[in-house]
């Protein structure tokens, strides 16, 4: 379990909240509005209203009790610029800023965002390789060139074993489980014969996904 501090409850901001609560995690909200503070009490450990950018504010939150600082602020990225900057001058551990755009990206890692996530970007990546194929049912991207895929039974490898297809050694492509009837199965050998039921979970190269499933 961690310590989160959330600034910005917009949609979001509300979603991830309930993730967060969902987890187990223990989350204190931020937010201007009071009416949204209101709303996400329910879902929450604590919540808080005040300006983010004023850093008497922010002191009095004991920034650094926190293990992850997540800035969600979307319609004022001066207050979420402030606010990052803020965070990490008062000691925040770990800093997450949302983006619109790269070159907010850009600025905010500049001003002490450890990371910055874009969400319509990766929604977009993640929709374009799961709707422009007939294979990809899951998809988490783990850096620029690698990423885990879940992948139905290509129609020719069905009744064949994981060592026959071997696709590994062709692609670099490692299976890491089954899915059949909604469970995982981890124990998968060589041995493990494929069929329509079952998806797979595998990980490797972007580009030998593309040749390997034919994305």
């Amino acid at each position: 379990m961690k310590s989160i501090l959330l600034i910005g409850i917009n949609n979001f901001g509300t979603m991830l909240a309930r993730q967060l609560h969902e987890l187990g995690h223990q989350v204190l909200a931020v937010d201007r509005d009071e009416g949204r503070i209101n709303a996400i009490l329910p879902i929450v450990t604590d919540a808080q209203i005040g300006d983010s950018t004023n850093e008497a504010f922010l002191r009095s939150l004991g920034i650094n009790n926190f293990d992850v600082c997540i800035v969600t602020i979307g319609s004022d990225f001066q207050s979420s610029l402030e606010t990052t900057s803020l965070l990490k001058e008062l000691g925040g551990r770990f800093v997450v800023s949302r983006a619109d755009r790269e070159v907010q990206a850009k600025f905010l890692l500049r001003n002490g965002a450890d990371e910055v996530i874009i969400p319509e970007k990766q929604i977009a990546e993640w929709a374009a390789i799961r709707y422009a194929s007939n294979h990809i049912l899951d998809y988490i991207s783990l850096d620029d060139t690698h990423a885990i895929y879940e992948v139905s039974v290509p129609r020719e490898w069905i009744g064949r074993s994981i060592g026959q297809i071997d696709i590994r050694r062709r692609y670099g492509i490692i299976i890491l489980a089954v899915k059949e009837s909604g469970k995982m199965n981890l124990s998968v050998m060589p041995e493990t014969i494929l069929s329509d039921s079952m998806t797979m979970l595998v990980v490797g190269d972007r580009r030998a996904m593309q040749r390997c499933f034919k994305i």
